[in-house]
């Protein structure tokens, strides 16, 4: 199938042309039509598979045909809601690339910023409006937003905001906007309780999926380094360093770790940043900015924040912490080997994160190449069975004085033979 068998509007197709694509991708081949016959849908996806061009392309032909000419006073007919700053930043551009040639107008608001210029472009009226929970709830209890014209509520990233904890918000949201709208659903994966919340709020919905989230790209090769967790930092200095690695995403569990890898970089001169949810938004867009025009060359991010990277050449990506969730790592390294492009893919692995690793090997099923030649390995733990010592003792332990008697015969008790002759009862 061709972009232009999907029957889009010349200004949709002039836009998607110009980006160089031909052939959707499956999940919007799989998509697009019922969203364009007004379906509500439930996508499922995993990350650089093309969902947010699944929805913004249809709702950007639906929306063109409704507005029309500029003059028409803007109302916002569709409304965007994502987790984190950086995914709205990235739908927002989306929406301003496919629909260069319309007279849509879109707005992007998220909080860590003043509001402000948001209200400014508020008040000049906006078509699509892309948000985040929390900033979207405060202008509207302010009075700033209207949903009454609204045609599309699209929830982005729906498994991220359960995990972030917006269900709560999610459900005030759906009861702000009018029933009479298409629903969108999109997800990296589809847990249960996902299927509930699409039950609960959309009407007979379409289910469509592709890639499972079990599925890792075979174009990307994944290496695995098991390591002691001091050394890690180490190690990933030495792959900088002696691979000559460059334009690389590091993965951390922790904000503090991500500040902390990055302080041991620059320490050797790797010229590295952090992002993480306790920068301000401006520090992280500027930080990713530099990142895509290869002005850093390695990026450390927690996985909430990398949520919203995508970078179609991005050639490395290192799981300096293993995740806990099997199919986080799945996430992880997806953001390599797009668009085509190989890529790589490297873990570290220390003896507390042996099990997280087993629980990956059974998600994927895939035999991951083990790299032993490297400076960093386990060390061999000190085995329970050795040879004991003269005396019953294990070769390695510490020995022990209490109540031991020294070559004369005499007692290592620190306490004489007359004072405990004389000890009284406390009671």
């Amino acid at each position: 199938m061709l972009f232009e068998d999907l029957s889009l509007s010349n200004s949709i197709q002039r836009a998607v042309f110009e980006e160089g694509y031909t052939q959707p991708t499956p999940i919007q081949e799989k998509a697009i039509p019922h969203i364009l016959a007004g379906k509500d849908l439930v996508g499922c996806a995993q990350t650089g598979t093309g969902k947010t061009a699944a929805f913004a392309i249809p709702i950007i032909h639906n929306l063109h045909r409704i507005v029309g000419s500029s003059k028409k006073t803007k109302q916002i007919r569709c409304l965007v809601v994502t987790p984190t700053r950086e995914l709205a930043v990235q739908i927002g551009e989306s929406f301003d690339t496919y629909g260069k040639y319309t007279n849509l107008r879109q707005l992007t608001i998220f909080g860590g910023v003043s509001q402000v210029p948001q209200v400014d472009q508020l008040r000049k009226g906006v078509d699509i409006l892309i948000a985040t929970p929390g900033r979207l709830l405060d202008l509207h209890k302010q009075g700033f937003i209207d949903f009454d014209h609204l045609h599309f509520l699209v929830l982005d990233e729906s498994d991220l905001m359960l995990d972030m904890g917006f269900i709560n918000d999610i459900r005030k949201i759906v009861k702000l906007v009018p029933t009479n709208r298409q629903t969108l659903l999109f997800s990296a994966t589809m847990p249960m309780a996902i299927r509930e919340l699409a039950d609960t709020f959309l009407n007979k919905p379409e289910y469509v999926s592709v890639t499972p989230v079990s599925s890792t790209a075979e174009i990307i090769q994944q290496q695995i380094y098991f390591v002691e967790k001091s050394d890690k930092r180490a190690l990933l200095y030495h792959l900088i360093r002696n691979e000559n690695l460059s334009n690389v995403l590091v993965f951390v569990r922790t904000k503090h770790g991500a500040d902390n890898v990055v302080k041991a970089l620059k320490k050797h001169g790797v010229n590295s940043e952090a992002i993480h949810g306790d920068k301000s938004q401006t520090a992280r867009q500027r930080v990713l900015d530099h990142f895509k025009n290869k002005e850093i060359s390695v990026l450390v991010a927690t996985d909430i924040a990398a949520r919203g990277i995508d970078i179609e050449s991005l050639p490395y990506v290192i799981n300096f912490d293993l995740p806990n969730i099997p199919e986080t790592y799945v996430h992880r390294i997806g953001r390599t080997g797009r668009a085509g492009n190989g890529g790589i893919s490297i873990s570290f692995c220390s003896k507390d994160e042996e099990g997280y690793w087993k629980d990956i090997l059974k998600l994927i099923k895939v035999n991951v190449k083990t790299i032993k030649d490297h400076p960093f390995p386990w060390k061999d733990e000190v085995s329970n069975l050795e040879a004991t010592r003269a005396g019953g003792e294990r070769s390695g332990a510490k020995p022990d004085f209490r109540n031991k008697k020294k070559p004369d015969g005499k007692s290592n008790s620190r306490k004489s033979e007359a004072s405990k002759k004389n000890k009284k009862r406390w009671y």
